[in-house]
């Protein structure tokens, strides 16, 4: 991953993701862990935390797994029923052999809240997570109380950087980081392919307004004021079409701007989550 933001920053965001600071597990909990079939191929694993009102996290990607979630299901937890979805080719949650959509991430977690008996939740979703909640809320609207879409906006082809990840490149960045998961995944010989259709998805798949009109709940859009995947121009267009949405920018921060800043994060995400208003 090119992170192109200043060193500064760079530096508050990258060293994170290495280490969880919760005393839980997350994402390797296997007291609470479970698995989820999808289709004939496929096993998504989650787990979730505490009891109240539902509240669905979908991770990043390629980086991103429900750990990522660490200080999210820990402050949420206290008041909510949390639940943590690992979307498919991350880590426990299987590849399957369907090209990866963002439409398919928002069906799979519709056949998650199916099997919970789930009908109206919050959302929080960051990146790839997010559009997958973008998916969600237009696709799926009777699903979705209000969500939290984090380091997502308008996404339109003329703004993509293609990516081309692979499992050469990410061992030489960042290869203690992800030897653990590749050892977890249960299929890790497929690591390589599920890379492919991760670039694929990433390079060709957009989310604009064609999507955002679609979408009744509430959003809060959050990002980093140096995020290089949504910078603050794609989220303003996005908070354009959307019918019911408020921004939030943390200064100083990039895409991962809840370990580069939690308490301006959490002063924005709290109480948007917890106020009845809408």
């Amino acid at each position: 991953m090119k992170y192109l933001f200043p060193t500064v920053v760079l530096a508050c965001i990258f060293s994170p993701l290495y280490s969880q600071s919760s005393e839980i597990n997350y994402g390797f909990n296997d007291e609470v862990g479970q698995y989820l079939e999808v289709g004939e191929d496929t096993r998504l694993y989650y787990e979730i935390y505490g009891e109240g009102d539902p509240i669905l996290l979908l991770h990043g990607g390629v980086y991103g797994y429900i750990n990522e979630f660490e200080f999210f299901i820990d402050a949420l937890s206290k008041t909510h029923q949390v639940i943590c979805l690992g979307t498919r080719g991350h880590v426990k949650s299987d590849i399957g052999h369907e090209p990866f959509s963002f439409d398919q991430r928002a069906d799979d977690a519709v056949k998650l809240l199916d099997h919970l008996n789930l009908k109206k939740t919050i959302v929080i979703g960051f990146s790839d997570g997010g559009y997958g909640a973008f998916k969600l809320a237009a696709n799926f609207p009777e699903y979705v109380q209000k969500m939290v879409v984090i380091g997502a906006a308008d996404r339109i082809d003329s703004e993509v950087t293609p990516v081309d990840y692979s499992e050469e490149g990410l061992m030489e960045n960042a290869g203690a980081y992800f030897k653990g998961r590749v050892e977890a995944m249960p299929e890790p010989d497929r690591w390589g392919e599920s890379l492919s259709m991760l670039n694929a998805l990433y390079n060709t798949h957009f989310v604009s307004k064609e999507t955002f009109e679609k979408i009744e709940a509430p959003v809060l859009l959050l990002a980093g004021e140096f995020d290089e995947y949504s910078n603050v121009q794609s989220l303003i267009r996005a908070h354009e079409y959307l019918p019911t949405s408020f921004l939030s920018v943390i200064p100083m921060c990039g895409h991962v701007v809840f370990y580069c800043n939690w308490d301006a994060t959490w002063a924005s995400v709290k109480p948007f989550v917890y106020t009845t208003d809408f």
